[in-house]
């Protein structure tokens, strides 16, 4: 008798510490930019292991597919995708990977996207001669940081759905980081209070979530459609455009070829701004908060 009750003693520890040994291991989160796994590291912090995989200097829109990223994906409990076809490329990853649990419709992804009020939803038809023309409407809506809080709500939501133990502290990290953001917008909208009205020129639609947070707007692209490359007689409208209206400031990003766009701004006497459009663009942004003081304080330079 004494024998058995050990032996069940010692059953019922062996299950306790393997279950707490199991809550204990981090969620193994794969997204698809940097952008997310900052906000996705703030909300799980030492619960979660999170690694993207596109660098914040990588154009998105194109990115070739490796061998080490299915095997990172087919490892994952958590697969979080920008969505609105930004990342379409992850589908051939999804189906390489052979992971169950994180492909579309499980518990383990997720399109960060859900619940974000979209910008650039085109009407009619949409086919290759409107260019890169996203059909559900722009998928650069991180650079809102308003939108960051309904990315990290997901996220949160999501991490408590797959380890419901750990749901407060998802809900409280969810807390600390929406105060934190609200404080920082207060801030960047008041350094930025210049920018309000402003016309600019962009390359490409990246900016406009962030310019529309600042109370500016894109008056024409470097491309004359998304994704197509100007023609020269684009770029003589534009510079024409330009020093008419006197626009005065062109954004681009850093994997564009800077050399066309220096020429238009050295025709139209404006200024050429490189901002970073994801976190990890450049060296010093380690995360979502470092993204727009980058590009704040680059705009400061006028």
């Amino acid at each position: 008798m004494i024998k058995k009750m050990r032996f069940k003693f010692w059953l019922f520890l062996f299950f306790v510490f393997s279950v707490s040994e199991m809550n204990a291991k981090p969620l193994r989160i794969v997204t698809t930019t940097e952008d997310l796994a900052s906000i996705a590291r703030f909300i799980g912090k030492d619960r979660v292991e999170v690694t993207a995989l596109v660098r914040g200097a990588q154009d998105p829109h194109y990115i070739q597919v490796r061998p080490s990223d299915m095997i990172k994906v087919s490892r994952a409990d958590l697969l979080v995708i920008v969505g609105l076809g930004l990342d379409g490329w992850i589908l051939p990853v999804i189906d390489g990977a052979r992971n169950p649990g994180v492909r579309i419709g499980a518990q383990g992804f997720l399109d960060a996207s859900s619940g974000i009020e979209l910008l650039e939803v085109p009407t009619g038809k949409v086919d290759r001669s409107l260019g890169d023309v996203h059909p559900q409407g722009n998928p650069h809506y991180w650079l809102n940081p308003s939108n960051g809080k309904i990315i990290a709500k997901n996220i949160m939501e999501n991490l408590s759905l797959l380890q419901p133990s750990e749901r407060d502290f998802f809900k409280e990290n969810f807390d600390e980081f929406s105060k934190k953001l609200d404080q920082a917008i207060i801030h960047w909208k008041e350094e930025l209070a210049f920018f309000k009205g402003k016309q600019v020129v962009t390359y490409h639609t990246t900016w406009s979530y962030f310019l529309k947070t600042f109370g500016a707007a894109a008056r024409n692209y470097v491309e004359i459609r998304a994704g197509v490359p100007p023609s020269p007689k684009h770029l003589q409208e534009l510079i024409s455009q330009m020093k008419n209206e006197k626009i005065d400031l062109i954004i681009t990003e850093p994997y564009f070829d800077i050399r066309l766009p220096q020429k238009i701004a050295a025709n139209a006497q404006a200024r050429l701004r490189v901002l970073a459009p994801s976190v990890g663009a450049f060296a010093q942004i380690k995360d979502y908060f470092d993204l727009f003081e980058y590009n704040i304080q680059e705009l400061l330079r006028l």
